[in-house]
């Protein structure tokens, strides 16, 4: 397990990306060519007739004023008002659909990044604080939706405009065009520049924000902690110091983008100039292909090629923030899936309950290892207890079983088959576990009681709870089954939770059953009604048990003391009080 990153340190990327991160998205956005087809027409159709009033601005200039025929004039003026209205259709047909088309791509990216989480290793989430990995989900990607439903299009109709400006331009004045873009050329060398040094404060930016997101949902779960230790004060200094560091960090990129519209009307402006200086010297040198008309005509092509540019250097920038988004939440859809089905993966069925541990030895981090040579092979129906001082190794053992954990050498078999080979729905399926703090969802008692078995009825559910005696409890709360629950069992007691949890394996029923500290949190009372209905539930079944308390663990088949990187002692309570060494000792 590498080095956990936390709230006050960067998340580093290795990876350079940018334009071609873009790239990328290719693969969500190919699905709707249709649409895309259906856009670019339209965007060519705005484009082309978006320009065609100044031609005929031109004409009414040196032709129907000076002949004074209103005739004409009142044809131009229905001409125009045609123009308005096709411009204003297609621009909102492509408009809508490529906000449509931007939104389901967002869906897609969204659900794939989610259904990378769900399938990444524990130990990915180990080395990341929740913030930082809610962050990306949520910010990065909200970004993203207002690009690609918004500036993917735009983008494209201004590149579109300038090529049908540009020819237009042409036909015009060739020479007055060079004056154009003899302007255009170095200010946008000038704008790609400050796009690549933005991008890297993007990405800055980026990481102090997710520093900033962890420390506050760190905070938020820890809120009764934080009050009973007195941290408020330390901590609002903390989140004052995060937050001053995504605010600084923000201004220095404002600061760089406001230079962009400087830029570009400085260049702008002494084009325009340049363009009058020409067509006056033209004019006066008795060019007769340049008239009062084409030079309004064609200065008003200038307003039509500047906008756009003006626009595509907003949106450069806003494409460096993009590709920073990007960065993060490709990393995560890139990351490596280390526990995962492997090729033609073994269906486990009619599970009787035999594992072995053959000589495994697994480290979180490469050099210190938990375990080393370890090895334990139990019978079917065997209830193995596992004891010891905290951090010997008593969870990763259950981790490897249930491969939460893969193992670096060695090997870990249910009824002979290697976990590596089982597909992981049917290993995970035999194999329950009861963890020390049970997770409650939002929702009702009994669909949280289904969770392990969606398909179960109702009586199944309530028979589960009354076999392990949480119907006493339910039956109070208003609603009984039905009551809803907060997030994370707001509002009952840590025995509570832990009965629900106890009726979901009980529904799940495995053929292997694990419990890790699964009845600290019950009183003693609790714990001896429930006790009855562990027997009844591991009869016949294979179970571990990790646990401190004595009266858990004393009637278990063997118990086994985790010390040492392995098997420090072996065997039944009796003998081992008998043998008056480590387990003798922490009994006493």
């Amino acid at each position: 397990m590498a080095k956990r990153n936390t709230f006050f340190e960067d998340e580093k990327i290795e990876k350079k990306i940018d334009i071609r991160q873009l790239g990328r998205t290719l693969k969500y956005i190919l699905p709707y060519k249709k649409i895309l087809f259906l856009v670019s027409i339209m965007m060519l159709i705005a484009a082309v007739v978006s320009l065609l009033p100044p031609r005929l601005l031109s004409r009414i200039v040196d032709v129907t004023v000076a002949n004074q025929d209103y005739r004409e004039l009142f044809l131009v003026g229905c001409g125009l008002i045609f123009l308005a209205a096709v411009e204003i259709l297609t621009t909102f047909i492509q408009t809508r659909s490529m906000g449509k088309m931007g939104m389901d791509i967002i869906f897609s990216i969204r659900t794939d990044i989610f259904n990378r989480l769900q399938q990444l290793a524990f130990d990915y989430f180990d080395n990341r604080p929740d913030g930082k990995i809610v962050v990306r989900v949520t910010e990065y990607i909200n970004g993203l939706a207002d690009f690609f439903s918004n500036y993917v299009m735009m983008f494209a109709i201004y590149i579109v405009k300038i090529i049908v400006v540009t020819i237009f331009m042409l036909s015009i004045s060739p020479a007055l065009t060079a004056i154009v873009f003899a302007t255009v050329v170095p200010m946008m060398i000038l704008v790609f520049k400050l796009r690549s040094y933005l991008r890297k404060r993007f990405t800055a930016l980026r990481a102090k924000n997710s520093n900033r997101s962890a420390f506050l949902v760190e905070s938020i779960m820890g809120e009764q902690i934080v009050k009973n230790y007195n941290r408020i004060e330390q901590n609002k200094e903390t989140y004052r110091t995060v937050h001053a560091e995504s605010a600084d960090m923000w201004w220095d990129i404002t600061k760089i983008a406001r230079l962009n519209h400087p830029v570009v009307q400085i260049f702008w402006h002494m084009g325009t100039l340049c363009i009058y200086g020409v067509a006056l010297a033209l004019i006066l040198g008795g060019n007769d292909l340049i008239t009062a008309g084409v030079v309004v005509t064609f200065t008003t092509y200038m307003s039509s090629f500047q906008d756009p540019l003006s626009q595509i250097s907003t949106i450069i920038q806003q494409l460096s923030q993009v590709s920073s988004n990007l960065e993060q939440v490709f990393d995560t859809i890139d990351y490596p899936l280390e526990i995962k089905d492997r090729e033609n993966a073994v269906e486990l069925k009619d599970v009787k309950g035999r594992v072995d541990f053959n000589d495994v030895t697994f480290a979180y981090e490469d050099g210190v290892n938990i375990l080393e040579h370890f090895n334990l092979h139990v019978k079917p129906g065997e209830t193995i207890a596992l004891v010891g001082p905290t951090g010997a190794g008593k969870t990763t053992v259950i981790n490897m079983l249930t491969r939460f954990y893969d193992v670096k050498e060695g090997s870990v078999a249910i009824d002979g088959v290697d976990v590596r080979d089982a597909s992981l729905f049917s290993l995970r399926k035999e194999v329950g576990v009861l963890m020390q703090d049970p997770f409650i969802f939002k929702g009702t008692v009994i669909d949280n009681i289904r969770y392990g078995k969606w398909d179960a009825t109702d009586e199944e559910c309530i028979a589960a709870a009354k076999l392990i005696f949480a119907d006493k409890f339910i039956q109070k709360l208003k609603g009984g089954y039905y009551h809803e629950l907060e997030e994370r069992g707001s509002g009952l007691s840590a025995g509570e939770k832990q009965l629900i949890s106890f009726a979901r394996i009980v529904l799940k029923n495995p053929s292997v059953i694990i419990l890790d500290e699964a009845t600290s949190a019950i009183d003693t009372e609790t714990e001896i009604l429930i006790k009855e209905a562990l027997d009844i539930l591991i009869q016949n079944k294979t179970a571990f048990i990790v646990a401190h308390r004595l009266s858990t663990i004393r009637n278990s088949n063997r118990i086994l003391y985790i010390s040492n990187k392995g098997i420090a002692e072996e065997g039944t309570h009796e003998e081992l009080m008998a043998k008056r060494g480590l387990y003798y000792e922490l009994a006493r």
